[in-house]
């Protein structure tokens, strides 16, 4: 049975009842280590993932590629680039009434989804392909928004955990690993984002017919972003002992930060990006 009741046409839900899962969840969620997070499987009925499923079999251009030491072969689709089901999925996971299921399972009130997905929508992880270690990016510039959440829901039937790809949970001090999930069929993980929720699946994708690991991704934020905070982009940290690589491009971007007064920064920092440099 599933977590969540949908009609798997309408994607409606009962939010009452939605609601009353959630507050089931709250202590669970709120009292994992290192950091608020939980992993549920059997999350949709099952027809929705096979429906995405489906749809994904052929795809269009990938909105966005990535190919370097710490994210490499990992492609992300926004939703205009995806097929209508799909679409519809994810604009139910944005919805009124599952962002009140959200809010009841964490207790963040005030969740707002992102119009623009930056960085969400739909992941592929390619054979050999992999994401480190990382905190998210904490801040949403175009809405002036605060990052809370990620919500997870992987696609890949009868996936094992020889075959790579697992969404691994760091501790704080990044020292050693707390939690490893594999990315099986119609599993849901959420997380509450903050600047040392490290994360990622570092272990490359390996699945012995070749096929990708797939998921889809979203992203919750709050207004309460406030100009006491420090906001960063995706922090990458090397797990130890691995040759796992350091992000020095980030890495330099702090150190200038840091060593020069804020309106210069912001005056030279955009022109010099945008160059590359």
């Amino acid at each position: 049975m599933a977590v969540l009741s949908f009609d798997t046409d309408s994607l409606m839900m009962p939010v009452d009842e939605a609601r009353s899962v959630a507050r089931s969840l709250h202590d669970r969620y709120t009292s994992a280590e290192p950091y608020p997070h939980i992993c549920l499987d059997d999350f949709l009925p099952a027809e929705i993932p096979e429906r995405v499923l489906h749809e994904l079999e052929q795809l269009p251009e990938a909105q966005h590629s990535y190919s370097r030491p710490q994210e490499n072969l990992k492609s992300n689709y926004s939703p205009e680039r995806l097929p209508l089901y799909t679409r519809r999925v994810i604009q139910m996971l944005n919805s009124r009434a599952f962002l009140l299921f959200l809010e009841d399972m964490t207790g963040i009130k005030g969740l707002i989804p992102d119009p623009y997905h930056a960085g969400g929508g739909v992941h592929v992880v390619s054979n050999g392909g992999h994401l480190d270690i990382h905190a998210d990016f904490n801040y949403h510039e175009k809405l002036n928004l605060e990052r809370r959440l990620n919500v997870l829901v992987y696609l890949n039937k009868d996936w094992q955990p020889e075959w790579g790809g697992s969404f691994e949970i760091w501790d704080r001090e990044m020292t050693h690993k707390v939690e490893s999930f594999t990315p099986v069929f119609n599993r849901m993980v959420c997380f509450s984002t903050s600047s040392d929720s490290w994360h990622g699946n570092p272990e490359p994708v390996n699945h012995p017919e070749g096929q990708s690991r797939k998921s889809i991704a979203l992203y919750y934020y709050t207004a309460t972003w406030d100009g006491t905070r420090r906001k960063h982009t995706t922090l990458f940290r090397p797990r130890p002992g691995t040759a796992d690589k350091p992000d020095k491009e980030i890495a330099r971007w702090e150190f200038i930060e840091d060593v020069l007064p804020p309106i210069v920064f912001r005056r030279v920092a955009g022109p010099l990006r945008r160059l590359g440099l």
